[in-house]
């Protein structure tokens, strides 16, 4: 482990992040996760699929 890893780790257990900011990115993670599981479980919609606008490079091998 990096001993920078180790300081930023001392620095948090003095000073831990507000409970609104926890909550914040306990939120961004959960809305994260709902949006991958509604598109595994429904799919992905037809809206918010890009269409073929462009010529798919091919490199020669």
């Amino acid at each position: 482990m990096n001993l920078i890893w180790l300081v930023r780790m001392a620095r948090w257990a003095r000073n831990p992040p507000s409970a609104r900011q926890v909550i914040l990115v306990l939120g961004i993670i959960a809305f994260c996760l709902a949006l991958a599981g509604i598109e595994l479980f429904v799919g992905w919609p037809d809206w918010a699929t890009t269409g073929s606008g462009g010529r798919v490079p091919r490199f020669a091998p």
